[in-house]
C-alpha cells in the first residue's frame, strides 16, 4: 500500500498542472508564453488553412465558368465584383484591356506589356493576401524551441541552486525541479512541431495556387492577344 501511495504522489507531483504551479515565475512565464503560442498555431491552421482550401476550389471553379463563357464583356459585368482571386485578376485584366482599346490608334505592343504587368501585380497582390499568417507559423516553429530550451537551463539552474541550498543531492529532492524545467521543452516542442508542419505543407499549398492564378492569367493574357491580332 505504501508503495502505491507513493507512486500515486510522483505521478501526481509530475503531472502537467503541478509542474506548471510549482515552477519558478519565469519558467511559468515562458510556460504560459508557449501556450499561448500553441494556440495562435492552431487559430491559423484552422482558420488559413480554410482560407487556402477555399481559394484554390473557387479558382478552379471560375476557371470553368471562364472556359465557357461565350462572351467575355458580360463574364466581366457578372464577375466585377467577385472575391475570387482568379475573378479579381481577370478583372484586373480587363480594365486594362478597356483602358488601353478604347484609344482610337491601339500600340498593340504597349497594350501587351501594360496586360502582362497589370495582372502580374494583382496575382501577387492576391498571393501576398492569402499568405497573412504563415509569416507568424515561420517564426513560431523557429523560436519556441529555443523559448522552451531558455525555460529548461533557467529552471535547471535553479534546482542547483536549491541543491546547494539544502545539501541535499538525493534524486527525489532534484526530480521535480529538472521535471519542471524539460517540461518547458516539452511544451517549445508542442508549439514549434504543428507550426513548422503546417506552415511547409501550407507554402506548399499556396505555391499551387500562386501557379494557377499565373497559369490563368497566362492564358487569359494570350487570349487578349489573338484579340489585337484581329483588330485592324
Amino acid at each position: 500500500m505504501n508503495g502505491i501511495t507513493v507512486t500515486t504522489n510522483t505521478q501526481a507531483a509530475l503531472s502537467p498542472v503541478a509542474l506548471f504551479l510549482h515552477a519558478d515565475i519565469v519558467v511559468k512565464v515562458v510556460m504560459i508564453g508557449l501556450l499561448l503560442a500553441s494556440l495562435w498555431t492552431w487559430t491559423i491552421i484552422f482558420g488559413r488553412g480554410g482560407v487556402l482550401r477555399r481559394a484554390d476550389r473557387q479558382n478552379a471553379e471560375f476557371e470553368k465558368d471562364f472556359i465557357k463563357a461565350s462572351d467575355i464583356d458580360r463574364f466581366h459585368e457578372a464577375n466585377s465584383r467577385s472575391e475570387v482571386p482568379a475573378a479579381r485578376v481577370f478583372s484586373a485584366g480587363m480594365t486594362e484591356w478597356r483602358k488601353s482599346t478604347a484609344k482610337s490608334h491601339v500600340d498593340k505592343a504597349a497594350t501587351r506589356e501594360r496586360l502582362g504587368s497589370v495582372m502580374a501585380t494583382a496575382s501577387a497582390a492576391e498571393v501576398e493576401q492569402l499568405s497573412n499568417g504563415l509569416n507568424i507559423l515561420a517564426t513560431i516553429g523557429s523560436v519556441c524551441p529555443f523559448v522552451g530550451l531558455f525555460g529548461t537551463v533557467w529552471g535547471i539552474m535553479r534546482s542547483f541552486a536549491d541543491i546547494a541550498a539544502s545539501q541535499n543531492t538525493s534524486f527525489g529532492a532534484v526530480a521535480p525541479g529538472i521535471a519542471e524545467a524539460l517540461f518547458a521543452t516539452a511544451l517549445g516542442l508542442f508549439a514549434a512541431i504543428p507550426a513548422t508542419i503546417a506552415y511547409n505543407r501550407m507554402v506548399h499549398r499556396l505555391d499551387m495556387v500562386e501557379a494557377r492564378l499565373n497559369r490563368f492569367a497566362d492564358g487569359f493574357h494570350t487570349t487578349l492577344s489573338r484579340e489585337l491580332d484581329g483588330e485592324a
